[in-house]
């Protein structure tokens, strides 16, 4: 699923999915063996198609329903969530963003190990458990707690990170944790800076180590970004450069300033990073803080 919250649907990067033995079955040089290599090249290329079909079907049909930017107490929501261009490198990134009994907002986005249906399908499970377990009102760390002990219990030799946090409207406390996943990037009056991190290992990796909780107080006009490593990560750099590219870029576009169209500024970060991943997915979700409140400390 090409899943754009706020925005025009990308059009899907085309598959790619060569297969290395057909131009050597063709190199036979008989007319059968360059029927049999063209033949198998077709056929894989198909499957991989068909492939990449039903996983965005299913896909489309877990994820929140894409359209408009939404409008949360306090907040308004958009999200980029684009594939990876090759059918084989297609993952189990998600993202969340509803809210809860009492006025809270809960917000998340995750990424599960591995790539293809059985990522999607353990993907469904974690992001429906969180969200269930979200409505409990326990703080973040717990809810990581918790699906750390689901996928302990009952998606063997599976991890996945995530972070998600609590977002309360009235004071604008957004309390946060992760599980070995790259922490939310503020955007504030012309700058940007990443938040320090409390503790959390990746789910699967242990049942021993407690997941640390975080807290930052947001101003009216404050730009949030909780992404997935497909944003931030190519063959070509690591995650810290990643990050420092896409903090440069928000700040370059206008993200978080006074008055700016939240959809442009999305598109014109994604672009000027290179635009989306080919190798991941990438899931982008932006927090733009409109509620009055107290004010910042």
């Amino acid at each position: 699923m090409v899943g754009v919250v706020g925005g025009t649907r990308p059009a899907l990067p085309p598959v790619d999915d060569r297969d290395p033995g057909a131009a050597s079955g063709a190199a036979t040089g008989t007319p059968l063996g360059r029927n049999t290599g063209g033949r198998r090249w077709a056929e894989r290329r198909e499957r991989a198609a068909e492939e990449r079909r039903v996983t965005l079907a299913l896909r489309e049909a877990i994820l929140p329903e894409p359209g408009a930017t939404i409008d949360l107490p306090g907040a308004r929501i958009a999200v980029r969530y684009v594939p990876a261009g090759r059918a084989s490198s297609l993952g189990g990134d998600w993202y969340d963003a509803a809210p809860l009994p009492g006025g809270r907002v809960f917000l998340a986005v995750g990424d599960v190990s591995g790539h293809g249906l059985p990522a999607i399908a353990e993907m469904a499970q974690l992001r429906h458990a969180l969200l269930g377990l979200s409505m409990t009102g326990a703080c973040p760390g717990r809810l990581l707690a918790w699906l750390n002990t689901l996928v302990l219990t009952r998606l063997d030799d599976t991890t996945a990170t995530a972070v998600c946090g609590l977002f309360d409207p009235e004071t604008r406390l957004f309390t946060w944790a992760q599980a070995g996943h790259p922490a939310p990037i503020l955007v504030r009056r012309g700058g940007a800076r990443q938040l320090g991190a409390p503790r959390g290992v990746v789910l699967g990796a242990t049942p021993s180590l407690p997941y640390g909780v975080a807290d930052v107080r947001l101003d009216p006009g404050d730009l949030l970004l909780m992404f997935t490593d497909g944003l931030v990560e190519r063959r070509s750099r690591d995650i810290g450069a990643g990050v420092s590219l896409v903090m440069e870029a928000a700040v370059a576009t206008g993200l978080g300033a006074a008055g700016a169209d939240l959809d442009a500024g999305l598109d014109g970060l994604l672009e000027a990073i290179g635009g989306p991943n080919p190798e991941d997915d990438t899931c982008l979700l932006a927090v733009a803080v409109t509620g009055e409140g107290p004010p910042h400390p």
